[in-house]
């Protein structure tokens, strides 16, 4: 019986002796298996954020967010404008201002003027302007003999012709009362409201159209620099 007693003792000691050092390794196996992947400690970059479903949205008729909001042209003569291609609104907002005007039906008149006075590519290349343009019924007004001479001599002309043009692209409300100091050196007085609009002495009958670098408001008189 002492004997049995001092084995079964020493199976306790070797069972104790052995149990911390099973569960031991059992641990660590099991740590192991569900400690996450290490991240790296130089990714300081924040995950890109999703585009919100707004960011994307473009307007379904291919124009962009800012179109129309230099307003639509006014007056009684824009329905004599061309609807479509060739001297409509829609076609010179693409043009530069000279080259609008020469495709324009009312505006043949001034495009000849521009052309002989060498201002063309002035016009064309200039940055945000606006042009106060005679149309053809405009120049009616000027006694023929009169207007050959000023369309003959080129001096003259250049000032004429510069005497229409603005820097910056005036809106409606840019003419409700004031002065404007033209290309040519000479101020130009503007007032109005609503649809009815005056340029010292002349009339705005088509007013706000656009061209690529220029906006165009057709007048009835032809404007005289003191």
């Amino acid at each position: 019986m002492k004997q049995k007693s001092l084995l079964a003792s020493a199976l306790t000691v070797l069972a104790l002796t052995a149990a911390p050092v099973a569960a031991e390794a059992g641990t660590g196996a099991f740590a192991r298996t569900l400690s996450p992947t290490p991240v790296p400690t130089d990714m300081t970059s924040p995950p890109a954020e999703s585009a919100s479903p707004t960011d994307s949205v473009m307007p379904t008729d291919g124009a962009s967010p800012s179109a129309g909001a230099a307003g639509e042209p006014f007056g009684p003569a824009c329905a004599s404008l061309p609807t479509s291609g060739a001297g409509s609104p829609a076609e010179m907002a693409t043009q530069p201002v000279a080259t609008a005007a020469s495709s324009n039906p009312e505006l043949s008149t001034l495009a000849q003027a521009i052309e002989q006075a060498g201002l063309t590519e002035t016009l064309n290349s200039a940055q945000d302007i606006t042009v106060f343009a005679p149309t053809n019924d405009a120049f009616d007004k000027i006694p023929k003999d009169t207007l050959d001479k000023v369309l003959a001599d080129k001096e003259q002309l250049t000032k004429l012709l510069t005497y229409h043009v603005v820097e910056g692209k005036k809106t409606q409300q840019d003419l409700a009362d004031g002065e404007l100091t033209t290309m040519q050196g000479g101020t130009l007085t503007v007032k109005g409201s609503g649809q009815e609009y005056t340029v010292n002495d002349a009339k705005i009958v088509c007013g706000n159209v656009q061209t690529s670098n220029a906006v165009v408001y057709l007048i009835d008189t032809v404007l005289m620099p003191k």
